[in-house]
């Protein structure tokens, strides 16, 4: 599963790390999740939310954003539908966490891994260091 979202403590210690490679924060983690990329051999599985999160992420380079949608188009990643079905149980998530900014995405995320029973999670929000899986099991996190 891909997310994207940073945590200010770990927004700093990007930027202060950036600053010591004098590379920019942007550049550090693209490094971080194109070594990702390049080395994963996992299936990768996302949703709809998680893809658009993505974009907005990307919206600083209509480029970047066009990459992206062919690369997922070319088969690098699998995408799950969320129905509306699904909606109360993420509705659930939500107010179970609603102390962190656990936003749709992250929402449909945790109800992916729980629907799935996949525990593995490429992200470099560290809010997923404390969703568990059921309210028990939690994520391992990868591109750190």
């Amino acid at each position: 599963m891909i997310t994207l979202r940073l945590d200010p403590k770990l927004e700093q210690n990007i930027n202060n790390v950036a600053a010591q490679m004098g590379i920019s924060r942007s550049e550090l983690m693209r490094r971080s999740i194109t070594e990702f990329i390049r080395t994963n051999k996992s299936e990768l599985i996302t949703t709809l939310a998680s893809m658009t999160e993505v974009l907005h992420l990307l919206d600083f380079n209509r480029n970047a954003q066009i990459d992206f949608l062919a690369w997922a188009n070319a088969g690098a990643i699998a995408i799950e539908p969320i129905t509306i079905g699904d909606l109360l149980k993420i509705k659930n998530l939500t107010i179970k966490y609603a102390d962190l900014p656990m936003d749709f995405a992250d929402a449909c995320l945790v109800f992916l891994g729980e629907k799935l029973n996949i525990n593995k999670v490429a992200t470099i929000d560290r809010d997923f260091d404390i969703f568990r899986l059921n309210g028990k099991q939690p994520f391992t996190t990868f591109i750190q």
